[in-house]
């Protein structure tokens, strides 16, 4: 049995389908990618698998048991926490109040690797910005405030909505840096991504999303380029 397991999964917005009939699973201390253009339906699922939205059909399961349309903060608690893209932080805290707030997501838990001294670990240019305004930070370390300020949950599962949008090259980078050391602690992580070169560098799978269903999926050593392109865009190059 999956740590996560999607099947068959209807959701959108309204009588606004964005997704159909999406399958998944997810093993502990690994990570999946999905990759996609805008409109394909990747943060649909994410918002769908964190409890955002209500599935309209099709079954979500956390170590077997249902979690499909329960209320986000249920979500949090069995162990599955988000990186909303734009980051979304509470403009009226600080870095550190930021942070601390994630970490009434695992009320009911034990507790496990993540507090302020590993998130300050994980991102040193953080604790020097402690007490500082969150939204006054530069972008990259408002995304590692987002990141760790998820982390605080101490999630078993780790959603990330497109974390690379809108920042440089160089501090992408160094937020991925810090990828291997979130996976050690036994985190397993969903990535949607539309940097297709940087979800094949640090994904154990990848899904191709277009049009609202997954139509590519395997290890990222196995897909050819003109094979992600075809279910990327649906035609060849």
């Amino acid at each position: 049995m999956a740590l996560l397991e999607v099947e068959a999964l209807d959701a959108g917005y309204g009588d606004f389908q964005a997704i159909f009939g999406v399958d998944l699973w997810l093993e502990a201390g690994e990570t999946l990618a999905i990759i996609g253009a805008n409109g394909a339906g990747k943060t649909t699922l994410l918002r769908t698998i964190s409890g955002v939205l209500a599935p309209a059909r099709g079954q979500i399961r956390l170590d077997g048991g249902p979690i499909g349309g329960l209320e986000p903060a249920r979500v949090t608690a069995r162990g599955i926490a988000m990186v909303p893209e734009g980051r979304r932080l509470f403009p009226s805290l600080s870095v550190e109040e930021n942070l601390l707030v994630g970490a009434y997501g695992r009320r009911g838990r034990s507790a496990g690797p993540w507090g302020l001294e590993t998130v300050y670990g994980l991102f040193p240019a953080l604790r020097e910005k402690r007490n500082n305004p969150g939204t006054a930070l530069s972008g990259g370390q408002q995304q590692m405030v987002a990141i760790g300020r998820a982390l605080m949950s101490n999630p078993r599962v780790l959603l990330c909505d497109e974390i690379s949008l809108g920042l440089a090259p160089v501090v992408i980078r160094d937020i991925y840096a810090a990828f291997p050391q979130i996976k050690a602690s036994g985190c397993a992580v969903v990535i949607v991504e539309q940097d297709i070169g940087q979800a094949l560098r640090v994904a154990d799978r990848v899904h191709c999303m277009m049009g609202g269903r997954i139509t590519l999926s395997g290890a990222p050593e196995t897909l050819s380029r003109d094979a992600i392109h075809a279910a990327y865009f649906g035609a060849s190059p």
